[in-house]
């Protein structure tokens, strides 16, 4: 069987967690294959409702062999607290695998992101101070700790001296701050050491074999393309690779097994931090009755809790983004949250200099246009609850039906509530 990979199609908080959930019902794997603890995913079963910071979306189905692959920035205390509140929130203890090759976010990483950006004051990217961008600097500049790493205690104490040596001139000539202490790190390390043993594996190895006898395997992606450190809005972005091409790297399977990509997209636009919005509503009291409107209890990040930016549907960052992902198909989210209004502008076109842009640009292009707004009449009820999509209001059906004709890509899972159960898929 070919792998599944769902992904966000635009800033991320699309809903990805929940279409995971659905979808998870038919698989046997559920990989998370880049990113970490710096963004959540909320999903409302019958368990209750959780936030999903690093435990793939698969956790609620005893079915289901849960895997983090070598991809993913690892938060051991993090993952531990999870999966703890998850047991005793009253979820069956799930089955995970944590691959042997991830490499492991230390809490020198955090410190060092949040003097970072203490130290760029004004001009901070607008972290969420979660370690992400020293972390997959450190992996690259070959001086981070893979999982493998931590049973072999001569290979660790020569690491960390290394480790040491280069933060600790960051951390007292240019933060200010006091030096890490070796031995501490040790320390540390030999309790992620015990808290992971019970977990480690060769998941790529489990991934492939499982390919080869007919398993179904979801790739589960973090945030959406437009914060893609290469194809989003750069420097505004993470630091990890949010495509559904990176998933088999992430993840550690063969590229040509991934066959289908479910790009996932909110029927409005919102965003966590900073960073170019064309279709931003600048208006804070229509924002933040889109806000109180939008999602389960509202736009407020999973993780962070800070009020989302929300603005009007872009078509022209969701045509790109569905482009970049590779999407096969699109599940569209949150249409419930627009019943209040009685006209429902779409962002189709991008104003420059007097010229319409159909195409997302770069950057700092990016950074001087203005919407075009084509107002679309809403329907102005309640949709939750209906299962049918004949049975959706016909101003309902005509905006999915506007915005399939924009993206370019067919819809075929319209949300309509928070719930599992809370989905109407298309033909």
């Amino acid at each position: 069987m070919p792998v599944k990979a769902i992904v966000g199609a635009n800033w991320g908080d699309e809903g990805k967690g929940k279409i995971t959930d659905v979808l998870a019902q038919q698989a046997d794997i559920v990989v998370r294959f880049q990113g970490g603890a710096n963004a959540g995913h909320t999903i409302i079963n019958e368990y209750g409702r959780f936030a999903l910071h690093l435990l793939p979306s698969g956790v609620f189905s005893s079915n289901i062999t849960n895997v983090i692959g070598n991809g993913v920035a690892f938060d051991v205390p993090k993952f531990a607290k999870e999966l703890k509140a998850l047991v005793e929130g009253g979820v069956p203890e799930p089955k995970i695998l944590v691959s042997d090759r991830v490499q492991l976010l230390m809490p020198y990483h955090v410190l060092q992101d949040t003097y970072e950006e203490e130290r760029l004051a004004g001009k901070a990217y607008g972290s969420t101070h979660s370690g992400i961008a020293p972390f997959y600097s450190d992996k690259y500049a070959k001086i981070g700790i893979q999982a493998c790493e931590l049973f072999d205690e001569d290979l660790l104490k020569e690491k960390t001296e290394k480790i040491c040596a280069v933060k600790n001139v960051l951390f007292r000539h240019l933060y200010g701050q006091p030096e890490i202490i070796q031995e501490e790190l040790l320390e540390t390390l030999r309790e992620y050491r015990d808290i992971l043993a019970p977990y480690l594996a060769d998941t790529s190895l489990f991934i492939r074999k499982a390919l080869k006898d007919g398993k179904k395997v979801l790739a589960e992606g973090q945030l959406g393309t437009l914060k893609d450190p290469d194809f989003g809005i750069y420097p505004m972005v993470t630091s990890s690779n949010t495509i559904a091409a990176y998933a088999p790297v992430g993840a550690g399977f063969p590229p040509y097994e991934l066959k289908e990509v479910v790009a996932v997209t909110k029927a409005y636009a919102s965003s966590v931090g900073g960073g170019d919005f064309v279709s931003e509503i600048l208006d804070p009291e229509k924002a933040e009755e889109l806000r109180k409107h939008g999602g389960d209890r509202g736009e407020y990040g999973a993780t962070t809790g800070r009020p989302r930016r929300v603005g009007w549907f872009d078509a022209v960052a969701s045509r790109y983004g569905c482009a970049m992902q590779g999407a096969t198909e699109v599940a569209l989210t949150v249409v419930d949250a627009l019943g209040y209004l009685e006209e429902i502008p779409v962002c189709t076109g991008y104003e420059l200099d007097g010229k319409i842009l159909e195409d997302f640009p770069v950057t700092p292009v990016l950074a001087k246009c203005r919407p075009v707004l084509t107002v679309l009449p809403g329907w102005h009820c309640d949709i939750r609850g209906i299962r049918n999509y004949e049975d959706l209001p016909e101003n309902c059906r005509k905006y999915v039906e506007f915005i399939e004709k924009q993206i370019g890509f067919p819809i075929t899972m319209v949300s309509n509530g928070p719930g599992r159960d809370e989905i109407i898929y298309r033909k």
